[in-house]
């Protein structure tokens, strides 16, 4: 079920050129590589993969101590390179992921990205041989604050829109060499997407596109999709989005699935693909899949598994009262309701579409047990806090009127 909120034109700016730092308040910015480091490329590099695989599988399964120790050794041997900056403020976006409304890991999360950039600047500065590689990251560093600056709770446009530009000029530069062609071709891919896809659905927003380069969508799709398979440290980051671009805006939800399954097997700790994957399961039909893996979410949010929290437990109570209400199993499916309500207005999300269907669900399930009393209560909470165009506020309105004729 889709939450309400319109997708807002930097929120998919900032992810234009993704890829993403606190550093001790050292003079970083004074660092040079070592001369005999001079020819190393260490995005292309294989010996700084290979250093680097096990720890980014930490921190997609949500080891992040583990996969700090492997960054802080690289930022000791590199520290001259913004790679070990980015890679740690990886860490700290993905502490945001699961609950985007928690903002208590935004500060640290903008230092990395500013050391980041502060290191790159240096390179492309005054070491001509890393410059294409510079603007990499820098167009990666400025991509990420933008997005965060765009979230939906955060809603700082004017720094979103200049970090969206910085990120922009970065890329362009990008583009004069193959050097890194599919680490670079997983922003060039979002671009060549949303520079169409934005236009196309929000009309009015066409005069802001006027002064950028014309995107190709279907172009965009083919990158994502090479990055996705063959890139390295792009690779988790792409697939995720090509997953929720197919299951959003393609109508390809059978594709979005298989990605889904695929992330939750390959990263089974990550509470975000997690979820993602319980949501493709209700989506699809597939309730019986989807009753042991919402199931484990809340037992893993109770245990405190780290990045397991209430937001994620929303939407697996909700699957869950769903699940259960097909079956007629009326007790089982109010509990969860219940539950789902309850992790909503902790949150304060009264006006998502999951606290709202959850209330009218349980309107339903005191009206069919003779509650007539209750069930008005359900109806008249979700009136109150839905908005007059939403489908819940019309059938709250005539939920209402029914029980009053009945009265």
């Amino acid at each position: 079920m889709a939450e309400g909120g319109k997708i807002r034109i930097w929120q998919h700016a900032g992810w234009l050129f993704v890829l993403a730092l606190w550093v001790g308040r050292t003079c970083i910015w004074a660092q040079e590589p070592a001369k005999k480091d001079t020819t190393i490329i260490l995005l292309t590099d294989l010996g700084i993969q290979l250093e680097c695989a096990q720890a980014l599988n930490d921190l997609y399964n949500f080891k992040f101590r583990k996969a700090e120790s492997q960054f802080h050794y690289l930022r000791y041997k590199y520290r001259w390179h913004p790679l070990p900056y980015f890679l740690m403020g990886l860490i700290e976006w993905w502490k945001i992921m699961p609950n985007t409304k928690n903002t208590s890991y935004d500060k640290e999360f903008l230092a990395y990205m500013d050391s980041t950039i502060l290191v790159a600047e240096n390179l492309y500065k005054k070491y001509p041989p890393y410059k294409i590689e510079a603007a990499f990251f820098l167009a990666a560093a400025y991509g990420f604050k933008g997005r965060l600056y765009s979230d939906e709770y955060r809603k700082q446009w004017r720094k979103a829109a200049y970090a969206g530009k910085q990120a922009l000029e970065y890329l362009e530069v990008c583009k004069q060499s193959q050097h890194l062609s599919l680490e670079l071709l997983f922003g060039d891919a979002l671009y060549n997407y949303f520079s169409v896809w934005v236009p196309e659905n929000y009309p009015a927003l066409k005069p802001i596109l006027w002064f950028f380069p014309k995107g190709d969508k279907k172009l965009g799709l083919q990158q994502l999709k090479e990055v996705s398979y063959n890139a390295f440290y792009t690779r988790t980051e792409a697939m995720v989005w090509l997953m929720r671009i197919l299951n959003n805006y393609e109508n390809d939800n059978l594709r979005a699935f298989q990605l889904s399954e695929y992330l939750h097997q390959t990263y089974p700790d990550n509470p975000f693909f997690h979820r993602y994957y319980a949501r493709m399961l209700y989506a699809m039909g597939r309730f019986a899949q989807a009753e042991p893996v919402c199931r484990e979410i809340l037992m893993r949010i109770d245990s405190g598994m780290t990045g397991y929290e209430i937001n994620t437990g929303r939407y697996a109570a909700f699957f869950l009262g769903q699940i259960y209400e097909s079956r007629r199993q009326w007790d089982e499916a109010r509990r969860y309701y219940q539950l789902c309500v309850n992790y909503a207005r902790q949150l304060e999300m009264q006006d998502s579409g999951y606290y709202l269907y959850s209330l009218i669900a349980l309107g339903e399930i005191a009206e069919q047990q003779g509650n007539k009393t209750e069930a008005k209560k359900y109806f008249t909470e979700v009136r109150k806090r839905a908005g007059r165009k939403d489908e819940a506020y019309k059938e709250a309105k005539r939920r209402l009127k029914t029980l009053d004729r009945k009265d």
